[in-house]
């Protein structure tokens, strides 16, 4: 079948690829398989119910969730097929958000996973017209619950209705209405047609690799980033098409335990991940003490000096293969083909060290707007520092200003209700500005290189890029997270967080006393003392007008839920610098 609108996924997986446990998801502590078919007979009664509710083509429903779950993937078809809008929303969010959000896209109805997501959505309900229902995928009492949407669709005499629907539907139409989180300002709602989604899946399909000897039947793949996210919908969409199991992860918490059960064979991850998988790693590789740790560190310079990427070649890599690399294997369920990065940049030095203990990760680069893959590494053609290749059907144009634009088929219609900001984000010529510096080399890699919107410019007249500094700087053990300030000021200085659990156990080895709290920590002077090398040590691979001159270090961990991180775990500057801004007063002398 020809594949145009994502409800046809399903529909091509069911006729290709139909098996027992096409999703899995893990109810009080049990693992539930939902097969091909029985998805379809759900996803089917779903859009009989919510034409009885008096849903139309066109109408928005919002789906919440706070980990992805098999209901997800039922409601995603149900709504899609009979021309209804899903419009996903991150379960962080704060309520005054979900207040903007729920009003501009005059959601009609919304599905949230638990009691949590339910009390935040009745905060606002009030406040939204539009709002005639809400239901819960858990059982709350006093609340109405999905089933009682599936039951309304038990009737399968409608089923005619939802087969012309269906056949109605232009690859043209609008299929989802995505709100970015962004880092500054009110969300936008990005506009998202089938043909969109479709056309990005089927371009990145080819740069996922197939291995000889596994079958689609063999195929698991653990799921665990935001489905609200494009970067983790599409793959969804992607696994749906080649025919393989999708588990679905509690929670980041889990994720351990998750891989053991699951053993999978691809995940998608965002650096942030891969530096705390590495960060454990190393923690239990450098505190098992004697031989072991000796071992552990011997093998690690056996990786950093490997030249080309690939199998251990040579009897020191081989050994240190066998007795550290292949536990690194192991611990990610032993059967683990390719991880695929996305979101933001994801520092060289980590990914070739995985590549180098035999884990592929394949880095790609894209954004919401662009459905979301612009390009892509694939197997045999992995450039380290680079997002690989452009996708076949994209053409990219780097600007006179380095801004990275595009054009083509997966590039969104526009932001909902926002005519003028449309308008703004195009150049003359139609392409899309990503808003991302960055170039294409003489082999064809794409590099990006910052945000245009982040570089700043101090009062001296000369430029840096804070994204290019904050990466290197998170290379040390002992900084979490750090952002680089000093638009229009004279000097760059620095806000970090530093790894508050790394810290500890290296005060407990120099038997040093820096506190307990995290308060009492970033007050330590030993600790500033001992990330003030690092920051000279970063300094010396720098410009002298992109060296950090100054820093502070925050009392506390930064999350999502203090507003200063995306859910993608971005940095919310402006917001990190207000919640800081006597650290950074006390920076450049400002008085508070």
């Amino acid at each position: 079948m020809t594949i145009k609108r994502i409800f046809d996924f399903p529909k091509h997986a069911l006729e290709n690829y139909p098996r027992e446990d096409m999703f899995v998801t893990k109810y009080n502590g049990k693992w539930e398989k939902t097969s091909t078919q029985e998805f379809h007979h759900m996803a089917n009664r779903i859009s009989r119910g919510l034409l009885k509710l008096g849903i139309k083509p066109g109408d928005k429903i919002s789906l919440i969730t706070t980990a992805t779950r098999t209901e997800w993937a039922v409601m995603d078809m149900g709504i899609s097929q009979i021309g209804a809008v899903s419009v996903p929303v991150y379960p962080t969010i704060s309520s005054e958000d979900y207040d903007y959000i729920f009003n501009n896209a005059e959601i009609q109805y919304c599905f949230v996973s638990d009691r949590d997501l339910l009390d935040k959505v009745l905060k606002i309900k009030g406040n939204v017209p539009s709002l005639k229902g809400i239901f819960t995928f858990d059982q709350i009492e006093g609340s109405a619950n999905w089933h009682e949407v599936l039951d309304l669709g038990n009737d399968d005499s409608t089923q005619g209705e939802v087969e012309d629907l269906a056949n109605s539907i232009n690859s043209e139409d609008l299929a989802t209405i995505i709100y970015t989180s962004g880092t500054t300002g009110k969300p936008k709602g990005v506009m998202l047609t089938h043909h969109n989604i479709v056309s990005n899946v089927l371009a990145s399909n080819p740069r996922i690799p197939r291995i000889k000897g596994l079958e689609y039947s063999d195929i698991k793949i653990l799921s665990f980033l935001p489905i609200c996210h494009i970067f983790e919908r599409m793959l969804f969409y992607l696994y749906q098409y080649n025919g393989y199991s999708v588990s679905f992860a509690e929670s980041i918490d889990k994720m351990g335990e998750n891989i053991r059960e699951v053993q999978p064979h691809i995940m998608s991850v965002v650096p942030r991940l891969v530096e705390k998988v590495y960060d454990k790693i190393y923690d239990k590789g450098t505190s098992a003490g004697g031989l072991k740790s000796k071992i552990f560190l011997w093998a690690l310079g056996v990786n950093k000096a490997k030249q080309n990427i690939g199998k251990p070649s040579g009897l020191k890599e081989i050994i240190a293969d066998k007795l550290v690399f292949k536990k690194w294997r192991e611990g990610l369920g032993g059967n683990i083909i390719t991880l695929v990065s996305g979101s933001a940049a994801l520092q060289p030095r980590l990914n070739k060290m995985f590549q180098n203990a035999g884990i592929p990760i394949l880095e790609g680069y894209g954004l919401t707007e662009t459905s979301p893959v612009i390009s892509v590494n694939s197997f045999g053609k992995i450039k380290v520092g680079t997002v690989g290749h452009v996708l076949e059907n994209l053409e990219v144009k780097i600007q006179e200003d380095g801004e990275i634009t595009v054009k083509g088929p997966s590039v969104f219609k526009g932001y909902f209700k926002n005519e003028e900001q449309t308008k703004e984000a195009f150049t003359e010529d139609g392409f899309f500005k990503t808003g991302d510096i960055g170039h294409i080399d003489d082999e064809g890699y794409l590099h990006i290189t910052d945000r245009k919107k982040e570089m700043f410019k101090t009062s001296g007249g000369k430029y840096i890029a804070p994204q290019v500094i904050e990466n290197q700087a998170k290379a040390s053990k002992f900084i979490e997270q750090i952002m680089v300030v000093g638009d229009g000021e004279k000097m760059a200085c620095a806000l970090v967080q530093p790894d508050f659990n790394f810290a500890g156990h290296w005060a407990e080895r120099k038997g040093l006393n820096i506190g307990n709290t995290t308060a009492e920590m970033a007050n330590s002077t030993e600790l500033k003392e001992r990330i003030g090398k690092e920051i000279d040590y970063l300094n010396t691979k720098l410009g002298n007008w992109e060296q950090i001159k100054k820093f502070e270090l925050t009392p506390e961990a930064w999350t999502i839920e203090q507003g200063i991180l995306t859910p993608t775990l971005k940095l919310k500057r402006k917001a990190l610098k207000e919640r800081y801004i006597k650290l950074y007063n006390k920076m450049y002398g400002h008085q508070d």
